[in-house]
């Protein structure tokens, strides 16, 4: 198959971006940022830096504020040393031809008091302890159940989009050619949109309206940072890590879809099957669908993909980009590596999360091979 033939290797515009082809990073939390503060260093920029050649890398989830933290060692974005820490990442990625997005995050009620300002309570929609759901403090910790959260009050909500407004600002500063908001994977807008994890009475809980509420108020705040055309949102409509669920996904995730369609953005990635945990079995093709119906963006898929997958629902028309994990973590060079039909590296399972530079830069490209 040729480079014009290769479904994988066509351009494609996203938003106000030309992308050379169709392979892109996922967001990949690796927790290795400098202690104390949590700010991106010297690894990190190598990281990212060996990894310039994905079509667009989406940054690892990033703290929007202290409040925003739930694992020991991620970065955030909200001081100056972590935004002077991503600008070093950004012009490294720039150097060599990149282009990357910031994945801005806030846990919600994945977290711990030990990780908070104050040893404050984690925060959430309700307060329902996420079962199951576990989380580290510390090196020495191992993992630790997350406590039931507190749930926010109505008057915190306008503060907590001003979290991720002034996020955007910051993501600008450190040089980010844009910006992805993480609603997905149980997280704190994830907790908003899911009805298991939702049970407010006011205006931002009960009906899928309200339930989108917050998660669009959201997205309007970046989008008045960024332009419509430098934004995107991840979602699992059927994830189910971190003990969410939502009772009709079929009509909440579509309806989110279409109202995010109004708002303008670029693209929506779509986490369709996930190693941390699905409620369907493989791809819900009934989901996708009234997604892809529902959303006029580019739509980007992402989940257990391999690039023969990916270039077959490319070629159908059910994707227009894919994201990809765990092989980016093990390939620094994997769109060549697809390119040229060559065989992957293994990722070491035991180096995802914490630790040096073993497991995460020192990974092999082809010509070292």
């Amino acid at each position: 198959m040729s480079a014009e033939q290769d479904p994988l290797f066509t351009p494609q515009a996203l938003g106000d971006i030309e992308l050379p082809h169709r392979v892109l990073m996922s967001p990949l939390t690796r927790s290795r940022s400098a202690q104390p503060g949590d700010i991106p260093q010297q690894m990190n920029v190598d990281y990212y830096r060996q990894r310039a050649g994905a079509a667009l890398i989406l940054s690892e989830a990033t703290q929007i504020s202290p409040q925003g933290k739930g694992y020991a060692f991620t970065p955030g974005i909200h001081s100056q040393e972590q935004i002077a820490g991503w600008r070093k990442v950004t012009d490294a990625v720039h150097e060599d031809g990149g282009r990357i997005h910031a994945q801005l995050w806030h846990v919600g009620r994945i977290s711990h008091p030990e990780l908070q300002p104050g040893k404050a309570d984690p925060v959430a929609p309700s307060a329902i302890k996420p079962e199951g759901a576990k989380t580290f403090i510390s090196a020495e910790s191992g993992m630790v159940d997350v406590p039931t959260p507190r749930a926010l009050d109505v008057d915190e909500l306008p503060g907590i989009v001003e979290q991720y407004r002034q996020a955007a600002i910051n993501a600008r500063e450190a040089g980010f050619d844009g910006v992805q908001v993480h609603a997905a994977n149980g997280y704190l807008l994830d907790q908003f949109l899911k009805s298991d994890s939702n049970a407010r009475t006011d205006a931002y809980g009960g009906s899928v309206e309200n339930r989108l509420r917050l998660p669009l108020e959201v997205v309007r705040a970046v989008v008045d940072v960024w332009g419509k055309g430098r934004v995107g949102v991840r979602i699992s409509p059927t994830g189910s890590f971190n003990d969410v669920h939502d009772q009709k996904p079929e009509e909440t995730f579509p309806a989110f879809a279409a109202a995010l369609d109004d708002v303008g953005i670029a693209y929506l990635e779509v986490v369709e099957d996930s190693f941390q945990g699905n409620h369907e079995n493989g791809r819900p093709e009934a989901i996708i669908s009234a997604i892809r119906d529902s959303f006029s963006g580019v739509y980007i898929a992402n989940g257990a993909y391999t690039a023969s997958e990916a270039r077959e629902r490319i070629a159908a028309g059910k994707t227009d980009l894919v994201t990809f994990g765990r092989p980016f973590i093990a390939n620094p060079d994997l769109p060549e590596r697809f390119r040229r039909h060559a065989p992957l590296n293994e990722p070491d399972y035991d180096t995802f999360y914490g630790g040096d530079e073993t497991g995460y830069t020192d990974y092999p490209f082809l010509d070292q091979q």
